[in-house]
């Protein structure tokens, strides 16, 4: 039986603003882009949080939920030095540590020697050393599986710890709303409320080759979900394959002109994320997402094309093509070579 903790840091690039800037405290505030040049929320403490403001929100309408908001720009050196100060305290509990970004991680401490191999008093002791050394507060949770140690870890936030021993397991699942599994979306949870599906124990009641006739091979992940089952194990080295940025528009973009329109602000923060991007990875071909109104999506990408606006626009047109559609979405990105992997074919010249 694995012993599984999910770290996740509470508003953690505002919590972060706030402890360097007391005087940001106590009131609605946030981190994101100027909202004249459309700009988003990336993330805001639970004061904006109590009027509405969202991540990913753009920030012209957060400001139209909370008037008083104050953004503050992202100073992301402050986050990722803070970053390696938390993974430095996790490091001395295991070494099964997958990162899932700058401010949350799996733990497995299933063989962990501390604390008598008590996956909970582990998660006590770095929740109190990261509050002690970085002045922030993290929510943990530990679980059998990673599926519901990240469940577990928003339950109780913020500063939350959240255990669900194997004994709890079936009986914890069985209430859980199924739009809180792992790969149900808004469209997924809405199809299975009309089927009659709520909650997991409403999923239990299908047999598993009606699921996957029902949702192809999600099916099959469903309906482990529901039974608790997540035999995941916790991935040391995670490399990308992907960098990409995207917009989700307050309006539906009506035409192709309208969406060629948005591609140069995408574009800008896109090789803004592109600078700051590991060593170790090489940029490779373009790639293209399109949501169109009614969430349908498709992605494109082309090998052997340049990374210029160019391309871009001919792989937006030739995706646009694909739906016809209004799109509410628009995403750009690249494919990534991992340069580690040595498998790339070098050049003489």
């Amino acid at each position: 039986m694995r012993k599984i903790i999910h770290i996740d840091c509470d508003c953690f690039y505002a919590a972060i603003e706030m402890r360097d800037d007391p005087r940001l405290a106590g009131r609605p505030m946030a981190v994101g882009g100027a909202p004249d040049r459309r700009g988003v929320i990336a993330t805001c403490n639970y004061e904006a949080r109590a009027f509405g403001v969202r991540s990913a929100m753009p920030s012209r309408q957060a400001l139209a939920l909370c008037p008083q908001l104050l953004i503050v720009r992202p100073r992301f050196e402050a986050y990722r030095a803070a970053s390696q100060q938390i993974h430095s305290i996790l490091h001395d509990y295991t070494e099964l540590i997958e990162p899932l970004s700058l401010d949350e991680a799996y733990l497995d401490v299933s063989d962990s020697a501390h604390f008598a191999g008590s996956a909970t008093r582990i998660a006590q002791d770095i929740r109190r050393r990261v509050r002690e050394q970085l002045e922030i507060t993290v929510s943990a949770g530990v679980a059998p599986n990673k599926f519901l140690a990240k469940i577990a870890s928003d339950w109780h936030k913020p500063d939350g710890l959240c255990v669900i021993t194997p004994a709890q397991v079936d009986e914890f699942v069985a209430v859980l709303p199924v739009a809180r599994l792992h790969g149900v979306g808004k469209v997924t949870a809405e199809r299975l409320a009309r089927l009659g599906v709520q909650r997991c124990c409403d999923l239990r009641t299908w047999e598993r080759r009606a699921l996957v006739r029902e949702f192809g091979s999600f099916g099959e992940r469903l309906w482990q979900l529901a039974h608790g089952i997540d035999e995941r194990s916790v991935q040391v080295e995670r490399r990308r394959q992907t960098l990409s940025v995207e917009h989700t528009f307050d309006a539906d973009l009506p035409d192709l002109a309208a969406c060629q329109a948005e591609l140069p602000t995408l574009l800008e923060q896109l090789e803004r994320r592109l600078l700051r991007l590991d060593e170790g990875y090489r940029a490779d071909k373009p790639l293209v997402k399109l949501k169109f109104h009614d969430f349908t999506q498709t992605t494109l990408e082309q090998a052997g094309a340049g990374r210029d606006a160019g391309s871009y626009q001919r792989l937006l047109a030739a995706a646009f093509a694909r739906g016809g559609k209004p799109v509410r979405l628009i995403g750009v990105g690249v494919r990534l070579l991992d340069l580690r992997e040595g498998g790339e074919q070098l050049t003489l010249f």
